[in-house]
């Protein structure tokens, strides 16, 4: 079976910021991205570089994936970002505002040219039209089930998705949501993940939970998130309901009984379940048990 690998949280801590670097370690958040790029003040890049390549110098709890988002690799501080990158060997780079196969090529290049280890992926968000536009042949050029491929997921820039559209904020994002499938479809054509982007007022619980509950409704994984308080919600809505993991069990249980050995379809309670059905309710339990 596939390696399980929980997306639910994903929280994005400024590079610059000391503190939140070091408190990130004990948060239960299942991925990590260090920010070099929109938290950080032009004339701070330096420095925020710097505590990265000494925070990466210490162990790294084993339950979080570590991701560095840069800046865009066709600027001098995005080059100087992916020298930082490279020397801290995070799980990932996260590039911004991918918009073609092309910017995902560079990156995976410049990889492979300093003999980068193929367990450092790439994750790309897509923020803009041209992005959500290109989403497929984003997913498909260099997604792992390519030769050699390294990118691990995509992320949905939302609030830049906004600006660059004129689309408003709104609950419930209904003239977004065709965007947000549209990139949900092509992260599951090429079997990647796919992330969906912050929601920005933190301290507003009841529109957050909404939010991941629409989210993971759509397909997405997880969600990128702003502050440590959006951690346990997201990992609580994004993870198996009891409701669905008891539909899991009946589902195999029906199908390890002798009468079921050899039928590709069977009848559980009055209703047609198929193997297809056992697979996926493996893989549910599965995802249960490496998130308990």
């Amino acid at each position: 079976m596939k390696e399980i690998k929980l997306w639910r949280s994903a929280l994005s801590v400024p590079a610059v910021n000391r503190r939140a670097l070091e408190k990130s370690k004990t948060l239960a958040a299942d991925a990590v991205i260090y920010d070099l790029e929109d938290s950080v003040a032009h004339g701070r890049k330096a420095e925020a570089r710097e505590n990265l390549e000494q925070f990466f110098r210490q162990d790294r709890p084993s339950h979080q994936a570590t991701a560095i988002r840069i800046n865009p690799l066709d600027t001098e501080t995005g080059q100087e970002d992916m020298r930082t990158a490279l020397a801290c060997q995070p799980d990932a780079i996260l590039l911004p505002k991918v918009e073609t196969v092309a910017n995902v090529a560079a990156a995976s290049a410049m990889l492979n040219r300093n003999g980068a280890p193929l367990r450092i992926r790439l994750w790309a968000m897509l923020e803009t039209p041209a992005g959500i536009v290109n989403a497929a042949a984003i997913a498909g050029a260099y997604s792992q089930a390519s030769a050699g491929g390294r990118l691990e997921a995509l992320i949905v820039g939302v609030n830049d998705l906004r600006s660059a559209t004129g689309v408003a904020p709104a609950p419930g994002r209904a003239y977004l949501v065709p965007w947000l499938m549209q990139v949900v479809l092509a992260a599951r054509a090429y079997d990647i993940a796919v992330i969906d982007g912050v929601y920005n007022d933190f301290a507003d619980s009841e529109g957050f939970a909404a939010e991941c509950e629409e989210a993971r409704a759509m397909g997405f994984d997880g969600k990128m998130l702003i502050h440590p308080s959006q951690i346990d919600p997201a990992n609580a809505h994004f993870s198996p309901s009891e409701a669905a993991l008891a539909e899991a069990r009946s589902i195999v249980d029906a199908f390890a009984k002798p009468e079921a050995q050899g039928h590709n379809v069977i009848d559980l309670d009055g209703r047609m379940v198929e193997r297809l059905h056992l697979e996926q309710a493996e893989a549910l339990l599965a995802k249960a048990g490496q998130s308990a």
